[in-house]
C-alpha cells in the first residue's frame, strides 16, 4: 500500500505545474488614435510608448499554460478648429488611460534552455480616466457639443496571437515576446474620419516571472 501511495504522489508532483508571476514591459509599436485633417477640427494625439502591468501563468505539462496578463497605458490628444456658430474657434485637451487584460493559451517548443512559444486568446481593453478641456479661444462664446470627443465604447474586447521567447535564466524567466491584437470596435469614433481609435495593435513586450 504504501509503494502505491508514493507511486501516486509522486506522480501527482511531476504533474503539478507552479503558478509563475511577475511582470510584463513593453512598448505600443503603433499609435493609439489615427487622426488625419477633419472639415472642422485638426487634431493631434500622442500615444505614450509604454505599457506595464502584472502578470501570472498556470505552467501544464506538454509545454501548455494559461497565462493572464492586466497591462496599463496611458494617451493624450488635442485638437483646434472651428465650430458653429461661423467664427468661432476652440481648443479640445484630452487624456485617458487603458487597462488590456489578455487571457492567453501558450505553448512552449520543447528547447532546454531559451524556449520558443507561441501564445493566442482574448482581450478585453477598458478605458479608465477620461478628462478632457474645451476651451472657446475667440468667437461667439457657445457651449460646445455635449457629446465632443466622448468613447463610443468604453469597454471593447479583441483577439490576440503573439510569438516570442522563453529564456530560463538564474531564478527568473525573460520572455521577450511581439504581440498583435484586433479589437472588435472603436474606443473612440469620428463620423467624419477625423479622431478614430486604432482597431490594430502591434507591441512589443518583456515578461520578468518567477
Amino acid at each position: 500500500m504504501r509503494p502505491l501511495f508514493l507511486f501516486v504522489l509522486g506522480g501527482v508532483c511531476a504533474f503539478a505545474q507552479p503558478f509563475t508571476a511577475g511582470i510584463k514591459l513593453g512598448a505600443p509599436l503603433d499609435d493609439f488614435l489615427n487622426t488625419i485633417q477633419d472639415p472642422t477640427i485638426n487634431y493631434h494625439s500622442v500615444t505614450n510608448r509604454y505599457l506595464v502591468g502584472p502578470t501570472v501563468e498556470l505552467r501544464l505539462p506538454f509545454g501548455l499554460g494559461v497565462e493572464v496578463d492586466a497591462l496599463y497605458r496611458h494617451y493624450n490628444f488635442q485638437g483646434a478648429g472651428n465650430i458653429s456658430p461661423a467664427g468661432t474657434t476652440l481648443t479640445t485637451h484630452g487624456s485617458t488611460g487603458a487597462w488590456e487584460f489578455p487571457l492567453l493559451a501558450k505553448y512552449r517548443f520543447p528547447f532546454p534552455v531559451v524556449r520558443p512559444f507561441v501564445d493566442a486568446g482574448v482581450a478585453w481593453d477598458t478605458l479608465q480616466g477620461f478628462k478632457q478641456v474645451v476651451t472657446v479661444v475667440s468667437g461667439v462664446p457657445v457651449l460646445p457639443p455635449a457629446n465632443l470627443n466622448q468613447p463610443a465604447h468604453n469597454t471593447t474586447t479583441g483577439f490576440v496571437t503573439g510569438a516570442g521567447l522563453d529564456v530560463h535564466a538564474p531564478y527568473v524567466h525573460l520572455s521577450p515576446e511581439i504581440r498583435y491584437t484586433r479589437w472588435g470596435a472603436q474606443h473612440f469614433f469620428s463620423p467624419n474620419g477625423g479622431f478614430s481609435s486604432n482597431q490594430n495593435q502591434v507591441e512589443v513586450l518583456l515578461g520578468i516571472t518567477f
